[in-house]
């Protein structure tokens, strides 16, 4: 398929939100009212207003205009014999994604796979039913209306145990799976799935303050780390140097601030003695969980090398931030921290496709291959070997 074409699939699609934003915030508002009792987490992901949608013709209009991700040229040598030797980009060929909630990864996940040359099979979740329904049928829509068989994004409606029965027995031929969800589908789609896997994993997000930084700075990155509780890119867990200056006043305008904004403060009974608004909570359990909630856990360490251990052993390998103004730290803190993303003195809510430039993302992956990070059309094209010669035979 032409990279023409791809991309008026992609404008086509654009004009068909904008066209149809009332039929797209009606049928999200019957979600959201089959399921009253979801959590604020999960409500925010399900619900799609005007900014939502704006988002998404804004991400389809960026990768439309990106170069495309199919057919690069990634190497290319000639033998002496004459032998032409080249190593290009190719789509993996079908792409499922299973994930809960948001309608808006069935527009951005759709893009970044149809922009590489991938068919893409969407299994949302029960509670996105109708809105992803009309979402999927203005796909099939802007692939018809540019002469594209319109199979090449479908949306599957299977209960849990097809689902399974699909992940297992690959009865679609898919060859590449993106699970977005819990540690349970995870872990499930690992064990039994026969193809590749691509794994969103869980957030879980620190970020530690140095006993050299600018400590108004940092409560910002807190406050804006923590501004949208649903999302992947959030903090959970604020590590502080123990040897901060004023370490109690700074506490204190630390939990001020939090409270202020509804976010409740937990952390190690060491910290809990600096603020009686502090919670104990000593359980290890509680530095591996993803809260997805107004909560926070706040605990003290000695030095970087105390974060950098925390941050390895208990996070979800996402993002990390260091505030600090020592380089050679923060250096130090961006080299040895296993995330997919660190950052020094900027808020871990970056951690997007579209503030890297990539565009609309399928996921972020937590995992060292095939990618790390935002994955965007450039990431979902795999390589292939073409070889040109005249008889040439290897003697």
């Amino acid at each position: 398929m032409g990279s023409d074409v791809k991309n008026n699939v992609l404008f086509a699609l654009a004009a068909l939100l904008e066209a149809n934003r009332g039929k797209i915030m009606e049928a999200n508002e019957t979600d959201v009212q089959t399921f009253p009792d979801m959590d604020a987490s999960m409500k925010d992901r399900l619900k799609v207003d005007d900014r939502k949608i704006d988002g998404m013709i804004r991400s389809l209009e960026e990768v439309a205009t990106m170069a495309d991700p199919e057919g690069r040229v990634l190497y290319g040598f000639e033998r002496p014999d004459g032998l032409r030797v080249f190593n290009r980009t190719v789509p993996f060929g079908t792409i499922l994604i299973i994930y809960e909630s948001r309608p808006d990864v069935t527009i951005e996940a759709g893009a970044t796979a149809f922009k590489a040359g991938n068919k893409i099979l969407l299994k949302g979740g029960k509670e996105a039913f109708h809105t992803n329904s009309l979402l999927t049928a203005l796909w099939q829509d802007a692939l018809q209306q540019n002469g594209v068989d319109k199979h090449w994004v479908e949306y599957l409606s299977l209960s849990h145990a097809e689902t399974q029965q699909l992940i297992k027995e690959n009865t679609r031929k898919v060859h590449l799976i993106i699970p977005r969800g819990g540690e349970g589908l995870i872990r499930f789609v690992r064990e039994n799935a026969t193809v590749p896997v691509i794994v969103s994993g869980r957030g879980n997000n620190f970020l530690y303050i140095d006993e050299t930084s600018d400590f108004e700075m940092a409560v910002q990155l807190v406050l804006n780390g923590k501004s949208r509780i649903s999302v992947c890119n959030a903090i959970d867990k604020v590590l502080l140097h123990r040897n901060l200056p004023d370490l109690k006043t700074k506490v204190n305008e630390l939990i001020n601030q939090l409270a202020q904004k509804g976010i409740t403060v937990w952390g190690h009974r060491e910290v809990a003695q600096l603020d009686k608004r502090i919670q104990v909570d000593e359980a290890e359990a509680t530095l591996y969980e993803e809260y997805l909630a107004p909560k926070l856990y706040l605990a003290l360490v000695d030095e970087v090398k105390e974060a950098i251990g925390m941050i390895n052993r208990y996070s979800g390998g996402h993002t990390a931030v260091i505030v600090t103004s020592n380089a050679v730290k923060a250096d130090r803190f961006m080299q040895e921290v296993d995330c997919a993303a660190v950052y020094h003195n900027a808020s871990s809510r970056f951690t997007d496709g579209g503030q890297f430039g990539v565009g609309a993302e399928i996921a972020i992956s937590t995992q060292k291959l095939h990618f790390r990070g935002p994955l965007g059309a450039n990431e979902l094209v795999t390589n292939k070997w073409f070889v040109y010669g005249n008889g040439q035979i290897r003697e």
